[in-house]
C-alpha cells in the first residue's frame, strides 16, 4: 500500500532543493509552507536568550560578511549543484497550502484532511508537541549538523572552528518537540575543499542529506525504521558573531 508524505518547510532555497530531488522518487502529496518569523519579534527573543551584544555581532555577520562570502563563492556553489544535480527552481504553486506557521490551526487542520504517514520538514520553527500529534505520521528531518554534539544551526561551520572535522557532517533524524533532539536514522560527513566557506557547507550537508532522506523515507515505508541516540555529548549552536567568525578565520582558517 502506497505511503502519504507530506512536507512541512519553509521558503528557502533548501526547501526547493530538497522537494524536486525528493519528487524523483516519490510521489509528495503536498507542501504545507510557513511564512517566515516575524525578524524584529525573533531577534528580541533571542537577545533575551544570547545577549544584546551577541546579537549585534551576530547582525553584523549575517547582514556584512554572509553577502560577501556568497558572493565570491558562487562559482563553487554551482559546481556543487551540478555534481549532485541539485534543482533550485521554484515549485508548482498548486502543490503547495500556505500557513502562517507549522504550528497554527491551519497547520494541523490540514494534517488531519491530508492524513500522512510520512512528513518531511525542512526549514521550519520548532513544531509543536500539539502538531507532531495530531497525525499518525512518522516525522523525519534533515539537519546540518552531526546530532546530538552539534545541534541548531551551521553544524558543519562549527565543527571545523571546533577543530572537530571528525563531526563535520549531515544527520537524518526523526522529530520531537525538542531541538534537533529526535532519534538518528542517518548520518555522514563531508569534505569541504579549500574553496568552500560558511556559505557552501550548507549546501555539500544538504546535498549528501537528500540520499540519506531518500534511505529514511523507504525505511519508513517497509517499517524497518532504525533510530539510535549517539553517545556525543549536546549542545545548541547558534549564528557566529562578526568578530568570532575573523578570529576563526585567522587561526585557524576556516572559512
Amino acid at each position: 500500500m502506497a505511503k502519504t508524505i507530506v512536507m512541512l518547510t519553509g521558503k528557502g532555497k533548501s526547501s526547493r532543493i530538497l522537494y524536486h530531488a525528493l519528487s524523483e522518487d516519490f510521489h509528495i502529496e503536498k507542501i504545507i509552507q510557513e511564512e517566515g518569523v516575524d525578524r524584529k519579534k525573533f531577534l528580541k527573543r533571542r537577545a533575551k536568550r544570547l545577549g544584546y551584544w551577541r546579537v549585534f555581532g551576530q547582525i553584523l555577520f549575517q547582514g556584512a560578511l554572509v553577502p560577501l562570502l556568497k558572493k565570491t563563492s558562487k562559482k563553487r556553489a554551482d559546481e556543487i549543484m551540478a555534481k549532485y544535480r541539485l534543482n533550485d527552481h521554484s515549485i508548482d504553486k498548486n502543490a503547495i497550502k500556505e500557513v502562517t506557521s507549522v504550528n497554527a490551526q491551519t497547520c494541523m487542520e490540514l494534517l488531519q484532511n491530508l492524513k500522512p504517514d510520512i512528513v518531511i520538514v525542512n526549514g521550519t520553527r520548532i513544531i509543536s508537541k500539539k502538531i507532531l500529534n495530531c497525525v499518525d505520521a512518522t516525522f523525519i528531518n534533515t539537519h546540518a549538523g552531526i546530532t546530538p554534539r552539534y545541534r541548531g544551526v551551521h553544524g558543519g561551520y562549527w565543527a571545523l572552528a571546533n577543530n572537530d572535522k571528525d563531526h563535520c557532517g549531515v544527520s537524518v533524524h526523526l522529530v520531537d518537540a525538542g531541538i534537533d533532539t529526535g532519534g538518528v536514522l542517518y548520518q555522514k560527513n563531508i569534505e569541504p575543499t579549500p574553496h568552500d566557506n560558511f556559505s557552501t557547507y550548507p549546501l555539500l550537508q544538504l546535498a549528501e542529506g537528500i540520499s540519506l532522506m531518500k534511505k529514511a523515507i523507504k525505511d519508513v515505508m517497509a517499517k524497518q525504521v532504525k533510530e539510535v541516540h549517539p553517545d556525543l555529548d549536546s549542545k545548541l549552536w547558534s549564528h557566529p558573531t562578526i568578530w568570532s567568525y575573523m578570529w576563526k578565520r585567522i587561526m585557524r582558517g576556516v572559512k
